[in-house]
């Protein structure tokens, strides 16, 4: 038990130095749903899993069991998620950057 809490706040620490980086996107640029997703979101879920959550993947059938359906929802998670994931708000991935990992992950993890 003691070793698994210990890689948690590990993993957990990882993700948060990963992702406290701000997001600089200039206008007209195209973005990268892919390399975003990378950039902010495969620390904590490499190939869609959920290294905090293991009941919470980014594959369509566990997303759509949890009501998330949606590039929409997906965003809504990214700014207001629940515990043990990290909050990003429009300051760390801009809304167009969100949209980006959204639709990624929506084409990638069916």
């Amino acid at each position: 038990m003691k070793k698994t809490m210990s890689a948690t706040v590990v993993l957990l620490a990882g993700c948060l130095i990963v992702t406290s980086g701000y997001c600089d996107t200039r206008k007209g640029e195209k973005i990268s749903g892919k390399h975003e997703f990378a950039e902010h979101c495969a620390v904590c879920h490499p190939d869609g899993g959920n290294i905090v959550n293991a009941m919470k993947p980014l594959h369509k059938k566990e997303l759509n069991a949890n009501g998330v359906k949606s590039a929409k929802d997906i965003i809504a998670k990214m700014r207001n998620p629940g515990p043990g994931m990290t909050k990003f708000d429009e300051k760390t991935i801009s809304n167009k950057e969100a949209k980006a990992i959204a639709e990624y992950i929506l084409k990638t993890f069916k």
